[in-house]
């Protein structure tokens, strides 16, 4: 499977789980997130992917320069919509093209911020490492806040945190 399947599955849990939430339910301040909401924790995916399909064609990844669009927040279906057009864009990505990231790991704005080599594969990759993890944390609202709404097993959980579970070995190392 390349990058951009990887991306497909992990959008499609996305929007599958966006169509079970009506607008109250996704943007309900949830006590187990502190008062964030469901929908605050997509919008927070969507961002690393909008910063991907925006910056690619510059060469350089910012991702501290997400824009943060509270419509994403606020309404599901305008989420999904938003959603399904980033996986539209990505189609046309060459995964072995080169890019550069702007890496941040400081909270002090003085602080210089390194220039990263990397692949726009392997920023897919990131992004559905980061959409994976923030999905486990979205199906904890869920079980919380809405346990009536049912969500597979495998939802929020890596792939190969499946295959270790279910026994599988991988052929390609």
């Amino acid at each position: 499977m390349d990058c951009k399947t990887g991306t497909r599955n992990i959008i499609a849990q996305v929007v599958d789980l966006l169509g079970s939430l009506n607008e109250e339910q996704y943007a309900r301040p949830l006590p187990i997130y502190n008062g964030s909401s469901l929908g605050q924790h997509f919008r927070h995916i969507f961002d690393f992917y909008q910063c991907l399909v925006n910056d690619v064609s510059r060469g350089t990844i910012d991702y501290a320069r997400r824009e943060r669009d509270p419509q994403i927040e606020r309404n599901p279906a305008y989420a999904k919509a938003a959603f399904l057009k980033v996986a539209e864009r990505i189609e046309a990505f060459e995964e072995l093209g080169s890019l550069e990231v702007l890496a941040d790991f400081s909270s002090d704005s003085s602080d210089g911020r390194p220039l990263l080599k990397s692949t726009v594969g392997r920023e897919l990759m990131f992004a559905h490492d980061h959409a994976v993890h923030h999905i486990a944390i979205i199906k904890i609202g869920f079980q919380q806040a809405f346990p009536e709404i049912p969500i597979a097993l495998e939802v929020g959980v890596a792939p190969s945190t499946i295959k270790y579970r279910t026994g599988q070995v991988s052929s390609d190392q």
